[in-house]
């Protein structure tokens, strides 16, 4: 997943994250059916929220999270600091806002401003790539993110 650069000196990203910081690495190369084959394996993808995710990047100001969904399952109301992204990789979303539902398929992007409210529901398997991202020293972007899981 780790591509790693030994010429490349550790930047802030690298120094800012004490727990993973193979996660914020200069390059990054993520073969994404492979992650979601392993997220298949997880034990949150047998539990109840019939759901599992991984992050697949992590720097101060910015986070790649990959989700995998089961059909019928919703991730509740709930917004982000920092503006988001919802790539749609397989499966359909339908996202509920507060004055419209949109209906996102394999192939599609949304993006969010910051925070907008949101919920999520799988009307089928679906794997997406969330992306978010806040300005630098103006949000806790750890904090931020937690919102984002509940």
């Amino acid at each position: 997943m780790v591509t790693n650069l030994s010429s490349w000196p550790p930047g802030e990203g690298i120094e800012a994250l004490n727990r993973l910081p193979g996660l914020a690495e200069p390059l990054l190369d993520i073969d994404l059916e492979q992650e979601l084959e392993e997220l298949r394996k997880e034990d949150s993808w047998q539990r109840e929220t019939g759901r599992s995710s991984k992050t697949l990047a992590k720097y101060p100001d910015f986070r790649i999270v990959l989700i995998l969904m089961k059909s019928g399952t919703r991730m509740r109301q709930h917004r982000a600091e920092g503006r988001i992204s919802i790539q749609q990789l397989k499966g359909r979303l339908r996202i509920h806002l507060a004055d419209r539902k949109l209906d996102v398929s394999a192939g599609h992007l949304l993006v969010l401003d910051c925070g907008v409210l949101h919920d999520l529901e799988a009307l089928e398997e679906s794997a997406l790539l969330l992306s978010i991202s806040w300005r630098r020293g103006t949000s806790n972007a750890s904090e931020s993110f937690s919102l984002t899981q509940r």
